[in-house]
């Protein structure tokens, strides 16, 4: 018997239904249906911010189709905090249409995460008029009001981002690499870690970065010697030079579940048209002019699309899969998403719907037994039983032993 690889995802829930006298209902048709999954399948949700700021009906209402399409899919969405474009001028940042648009998700049901807290890259240019002491001041300042301002809105944070890097970090002067180079990369993640627990005590921080080798793990094995309470492991996998395939997959798994650590793959781009050159070591510098999606490129898409997520949904360290881009032409133009740019679906989307809402989704008809007794394994999320009495939610997050009053 070959066993089941996602027999982590589920979970088993032994269920006595009566009538509100108490008696039994015994013999009763009960139809269990997943609503959601306790999994985070994520996607970049930047047009929400966009669709709440634009006063363009026309570009809103394409906006909205695009999120409809969206919200077909994901549970479990990133919204852009770029200290750079989130506050331009200092004092005046973008938080009405950020938390209009995260309430919006909010309301429908997705879980919700902000991105970077601290990052060298898209920094705001108007620090640099400052000490290296007063940088750090006001980077942790806008850690906390951040943090605290969306807290119970947005409960999940990139705190910092690609410190592999930062400290070396020299196409450009920026605020952020000059204290991380004054600080070192622990001093520094360990004070950006601090505000934002701080801030939230409860919320989930995560550190991330595109480099996925050992200089990466060596980074979070001194964190952690040095009590930095990372919550998660932020994996980038952006391939546009070509899917990773399931060797590299495995070997990047392997090298960060040694910490036991849940693991969130942050930022994956899979291609659906011409592949960026092996030569490129930047991808910012690959600049086009387009990069158009193909017919043979969406359909190797979605065949890499199902492998990969099929393999992180086995593992049991890994918590989240997120997407970067949900529609083609996003960062570097890139034939990316589950869209095109007219928001016509394309073969992935089918493919990732197939997966969560299809295979990997509970459904069942059911019987009770001469007691008001059933139970049933599925996929660990939230639930709608139904009878011919009614219905009640149900979350099944773990093994569950549960009396139901029909109402």
């Amino acid at each position: 018997m070959i066993a089941d690889p996602f027999q982590h995802r589920k979970a088993t829930a032994s269920l006595q239904i009566q009538h509100p006298d108490g008696t039994p209902a015994a013999f009763e048709s009960v139809t269990i249906s997943q609503t959601s999954h306790q999994f985070l399948f994520g996607c970049g949700a930047f047009d929400a911010v966009a669709m709440m700021k634009t006063e363009d009906e026309k570009e809103r209402e394409f906006l909205q189709q695009k999120m409809e399409k969206w919200l077909a899919l994901f549970n479990y969405g990133t919204l852009p905090f770029y200290w750079g474009r989130y506050e331009p001028v200092e004092g005046q940042t973008a938080f009405t249409e950020t938390m209009a648009a995260a309430k919006w998700l909010r309301k429908k049901g997705v879980l919700l995460k902000g991105h970077p807290l601290c990052w060298h890259t898209v920094c705001a240019p108007w620090l640099l008029q400052f000490s290296n002491e007063e940088i750090l001041r006001r980077q942790l300042e806008r850690i906390h009001r951040d943090v605290s301002a969306f807290r119970g809105v947005i409960d999940l944070w990139d705190v910092i981002n690609e410190v592999v890097i930062m400290p070396d970090f020299d196409r450009y002067d920026n605020a952020v690499t000059r204290i991380c180079r004054e600080k070192g990369r622990v001093g520094l993640v360990s004070e950006v870690f601090k505000a934002a627990s701080q801030s939230n005590p409860g919320a989930v921080l995560l550190i991330n970065d595109f480099n996925t080798s050992e200089a990466y793990a060596e980074l979070i094995e001194k964190l952690l010697e040095a009590d930095v309470p990372i919550s998660a492991i932020g994996i980038q996998s952006h391939q546009h030079q070509g899917y990773w395939g399931l060797e590299k997959l495995h070997i990047v798994l392997d090298r960060f579940s040694r910490f036991g650590i849940p693991i969130h793959f942050t930022e994956n781009t899979l291609i659906s048209g011409e592949i960026m050159p092996s030569y490129i070591v930047d991808l910012n510098d690959w600049q086009v002019d387009s990069w158009p999606s193909t017919p043979d490129g969406e359909e190797r898409q979605a065949r890499e699309i199902a492998e990969m997520y099929t393999a992180l949904f086995a593992h049991p360290l890994v918590e989240a899969i997120t997407t970067w881009n949900f529609s083609d032409g996003g960062w570097l133009k890139a034939p990316a998403g589950f869209v095109r740019t007219d928001n016509s679906t394309k073969p992935s989307w089918y493919a990732l719907q197939h997966l969560i809402r299809e295979e990997w989704e509970t459904h069942e008809n059911l019987v009770t037994d001469a007691n008001g007794c059933l139970s049933f394994t599925g996929f660990k999320g939230n639930y709608i039983l139904q009878t011919a009495h009614g219905q009640t939610d149900l979350c099944l997050n773990g093994s569950l032993e549960k009396i139901i009053t029909l109402e």
